[in-house]
This record gives structure tokens, C-alpha cells and sequence, in this order.
């Protein structure tokens, strides 16, 4: 299989962040399984210069089917195939123009040799949202992330208020306690690793460009940072988005002027929200740790 520029570069989206955040020795370790015996030290270039370097070796190769497999393989997505069939759809639009379709089978991965390209429309909004709520959660838990036990404990206790009020068909104040329980969370964790979340690109600036001090940042900043350290999802980060801007409407008065009218619907979504990052956030905590 012989792959144009344009797909190589969305595998490599999908290598570095896409599937999983990689680290350089991480992506290091991942083309080291297909033969490669590089190092990671000094001198080493950008994770996607050097992942476009790889690629570009073994473009053409029975190892490009490998490492296409590898990147989506079935056993890292464990309660997230939707996810990852959500992912395989974008990359087959990239694959198609080469004639190929990579399909799932269960737990297999297979290619299949296409007679002319075709062309698949994108999921719809509605399509991504049922996926998402599909999503399938035992319970929201927040052990494991480092947070000060006293945060932790407060809250815990939100989310039983939480659970309380959509059970009382109540969803306002589900919106109002999943946004501010998923900023403290948040918050919380960037306390414990100050350097990672204060160093990234997406971290607030003030005017003279410094970063702001977390009491500054806002809940936007706290998602797109997170996201960008490979903390939470591609779907939980979209959603997570939805669920701020539901939650600015804490102000009466927003509210009255946008004409917005909480639904049990909309309060599901953020509670799933608040599930899927939690989730998210003790699967891929140990990526900042040494």
C-alpha cells in the first residue's frame, strides 16, 4: 500500500494525538515495534518531523499496514469503540483517494482494495451526539488523579447533588453543578502539575503574553489545555465545550436574552460530560508524571 502526502499527514495526526497524545519516546517506542532502533535524547527533532521521517520510510511497505493497524488497534480503545470507529471513518476519507478502506471486525482489522474512491458522509451532529451518550460509564470516580483529598471530597458530594437533581427532573441545575464540578476537577489537577498546564500553547495569556494564574483561567482554558495534553478526548473535549456553554448560563439574564430552556436532554449530555472526563482523566493522568 502506497499512501499520498495528504493521507500520511492525517496518519501522523493520528499517531501523535489523534488516537492517544504520544510523547517523543513514546512515538520513539511505537516505530521501534516495526523494526526502527532509534533512541530518544539529544538532538531529537520534532515528534511530527520525525514521525513524517518514519512514515515516509516505510510508505509502500508491508510495514505501513502495520503501523496503520497498531495506530488503530481495537485493545486501546477498550469502553471507547465509538470512538474508534469515529476515528476510522476520518482516516478512511483520507484513505479513500488511495483506493483503500481500513474496516473493523470486532476485535480485527482488515484492508480493503477499493475499485474507485468513495466517498462517505462525515457523521451528522446528531449521529456524534448519540455516539457520545452511548458512551458507556459504571460510575463517575475521581481517585487516582492527585487531587487534594478535601477538594476530592467536596466534589464527590456535588455529584451526588448532581445524580439527586436529575433524578428530580431538575436539568438547570444539573448543567450549573456538572460545569462547575468539571472546573474544579480541572483545576485541581492542573494544581498538581503546574508546569505541564501552565507551559502549554493553550494556557491563557494576559496582554504582555504571560500566562495567567489559574484563578484567572477560565473553564475554556482548562478544557483546551487538558485536550492538548492528551488528558481527556477528542469527543469529551467537544462536549466539554457544549457543557460551558450551557453552564455561562448560571446568569439569569443570559439566559432570558439567548431564550435558552434547559431540557432533561440537555442536562443527560452534561452529566455525560462530567462521566466521560473523569474517565478520561484517570485513564491518562500518568502521562504527566516522570
Amino acid at each position: 500500500m502506497h499512501l499520498s502526502d495528504k493521507t500520511l499527514k492525517c496518519l501522523r495526526e493520528m499517531i501523535n494525538e489523534r488516537t492517544e497524545y504520544r510523547s517523543g519516546p513514546n512515538i520513539i517506542a511505537f516505530f521501534n515495534a516495526l523494526g526502527f532502533n532509534d533512541s530518544y535524547g539529544q538532538g531529537f527533532p520534532s515528534r511530527w518531523m520525525f514521525t513524517d521521517a518514519q512514515l515516509s520510510k516505510i510508505n509502500g511497505t508491508a510495514k505501513l499496514d502495520t503501523c496503520i493497524k497498531n495506530t488503530f488497534a481495537p485493545i486501546n480503545f477498550v469502553g471507547r469503540i465509538a470512538e474508534l470507529d469515529k476515528l476510522i471513518h476520518e482516516f478512511n476519507q483520507y484513505l479513500a483517494f488511495d483506493k483503500w478502506r481500513l474496516e473493523r471486525n470486532g476485535a480485527e482489522l482488515q484492508f480493503r482494495k477499493l475499485e474507485r474512491v468513495e466517498i462517505n458522509e462525515p457523521p451528522s451532529p446528531q449521529q456524534r451526539e448519540n455516539e457520545f451518550l452511548s458512551r458507556d460509564f459504571a460510575d463517575i470516580r475521581f481517585d487516582g488523579m492527585g487531587l487534594e483529598p478535601a477538594v476530592q471530597a467536596v466534589i464527590e458530594q456535588r455529584v451526588k447533588e448532581i445524580e439527586k437533581c436529575f433524578s428530580a427532573n431538575s436539568p438547570l441545575a444539573v448543567i450549573l453543578l456538572a460545569g462547575s464540578s468539571l472546573e474544579g476537577v480541572l483545576l485541581g489537577v492542573a494544581t498538581q502539575f503546574p508546569r505541564q498546564f501552565n507551559c502549554a500553547s493553550a494556557a491563557p495569556k494576559d496582554k504582555s503574553g504571560a500566562t495567567r494564574t489559574f484563578q484567572d483561567w477560565t473553564l475554556n482554558g482548562f478544557i483546551d489545555v487538558a485536550r492538548e495534553l492528551g488528558l481527556i478526548e477528542h469527543d469529551t473535549h467537544k462536549f466539554s465545550h457544549a457543557l460551558k456553554d450551557f453552564r455561562n448560563y448560571i446568569h439569569p439574564f443570559q439566559q432570558m436574552a439567548s431564550g435558552f430552556s434547559p431540557r432533561e436532554h440537555t442536562a443527560k449530555i452534561c452529566l455525560q460530560v462530567l462521566k466521560a472526563a473523569s474517565h478520561d482523566l484517570r485513564q491518562n493522568i500518568s502521562k504527566l508524571r516522570p
